[in-house]
């Protein structure tokens, strides 16, 4: 087995290991969360927080296992795509602070959809990957 093997492993634990964080803090903090997509006009807010949680707990444990990768990667990108351009719209802001938040937020979600849709392109399985051991 190749090193770069192991840093490829290396990558998706931080990249799916990030959505997994994410979607934990959904949990954890529900009521704030919700409080804050409802503030963005989204209708059933709570339920947007828990289902969007689900997406992207499930997409980054894909990604990190490499099990199931097309699922996990198309749960990243149902969460980010929408995420994105309906709670980080930045060019609705009028305060100077708050709109360079969501634009940071923005840039950051566009990379992170960016590379969940290269990792399509990934020929399967994976190395090193849960579907490789049974």
């Amino acid at each position: 087995m190749a090193y770069l093997d192991y840093v490829f492993l290396l990558g998706r634990i931080l990249y799916g290991g990030f959505f997994v964080l994410g979607g934990l803090n959904h949990f954890q903090h529900l009521g704030m969360m919700s409080g804050f997509v409802g503030s963005k006009g989204v209708p059933a807010a709570k339920a947007g927080v828990v289902l969007s949680g689900v997406l992207i707990v499930v997409g980054g444990l894909s990604v990190m296992l490499g099990y199931h990768v097309w699922i996990g990667l198309a749960c990243i990108v149902a969460f980010l795509l929408p995420v994105t351009f309906l709670m980080q719209n930045y060019w609705v802001e009028t305060e100077m602070m708050p709109r360079i938040n969501q634009r940071v937020n923005f840039q950051k979600n566009v990379a992170l959809l960016g590379a969940a849709l290269m990792m399509l392109m990934i020929p399967k399985p994976w190395p090193l990957s849960l579907v490789l051991l049974f």
